[in-house]
């Protein structure tokens, strides 16, 4: 019901989320992110099993790019996640990104929310993995984990800054085989990079561990690593100001939709709109003008709605 269009869906979507604000807030929120190819899939299917192993609930919200051509989306991470699809403690819901950049889609924030008020206390938010645009995930959930390959050329340039500057932990999968030595020294140079970046908070600086996921190695390391971070973000109370954040970043992406929304919508906007693209396509008008053409338009529209 959160994801559909309809303006009646979409009220009855906010009545639903209002009623479940009290039962929702009681997880753990760990975002995963890393470029395709990585291996989150099978990460996140491990990862996740070891948790419902030591009797926890997990929820993953798996996040496909949608298609700039035909609109449409794989979604085949359930497919990617046999056992874990499967497994009556998880829930995998894939969802398109709808164009939304950052990894993410625009109602991730709505479906954590959903999935804490079900009883799901370990939330996976696993990102696209396109780019530098990934951080916006950092905004929604506790930990931030960036899944590294070994060996795969500069490593260094394998990661941009944007995104170590967030990162939480970063883990370089892969680590077996002939790729078990290339994981290390990637191990020591991203060691080496995050020591000259300033850490988030005195108490936490970010580690940089190996594993393998397709043999379930280093991954209970992983979770140690979280369960350290959410215990001194709660002592030192950074968890409970995160979370404000979070709502905070949430209603200023409402309202920059909702603004969107209505923009785009509106009558007199939408009439205007050909003539003055024509315009902009034969170089008569800046594109700035006309935006600011079409800015004016919507307000005096709404001026005029509201006088009646």
């Amino acid at each position: 019901m959160i994801e559909s269009t309809r303006p009646d869906h979409q009220d009855k979507a906010q009545e639903l989320l209002e009623l479940l604000l009290p039962h929702s807030g009681n997880s753990i929120r760990v975002g995963i992110s890393g470029v395709p190819g990585v291996g989150k899939s099978t990460f996140i299917e491990s990862f996740g099993l070891n948790l419902i192993a030591d009797g926890k609930k997990v929820a993953v919200l798996a996040v496909d790019p949608t298609s700039e051509r035909t609109g449409g989306s794989i979604l085949g991470d359930k497919t990617r996640m046999n056992n874990l699809s499967i497994n009556p403690k998880a829930f995998i819901r894939p969802s398109p990104t709808f164009g939304v950049l950052g990894g993410v889609n625009r109602l991730t924030r709505e479906s954590i929310n959903i999935c804490e008020a079900a009883g799901f206390d370990t939330i996976l938010v696993e990102t696209v993995g396109v780019g530098q645009s990934e951080t916006v995930v950092s905004s929604m959930v506790d930990f931030f984990l960036v899944l590294m390959l070994p060996g795969a050329g500069d490593d260094l340039q394998g990661i941009k800054r944007g995104v170590m500057e967030v990162a939480d932990l970063l883990v370089i999968n892969k680590a077996d085989g002939i790729n078990e030595q290339p994981a290390i020294a990637a191990q020591n140079d991203y060691t080496h990079a995050l020591r000259l970046l300033t850490a988030d908070t005195a108490e936490w600086q970010p580690q940089v561990l190996t594993c393998s996921a397709i043999l379930n190695h280093g991954l209970d390391e992983v979770w140690q690593q979280i369960l350290k971070h959410h215990e001194i973000q709660n002592t030192n109370g950074q968890f409970k100001s995160r979370r404000q954040t979070q709502l905070l970043d949430w209603l200023n992406a409402t309202i920059e939709q909702q603004l969107m929304n209505d923009f785009h919508s509106n009558e007199a906007v939408v009439n205007s709109r050909k003539s003055i693209r024509a315009q902009v396509i034969d170089n008569t008008l800046t594109p700035v003008k006309a935006a600011r053409k079409l800015i004016q338009i919507h307000s005096e529209s709404k001026y005029r709605e509201n006088k009646h």
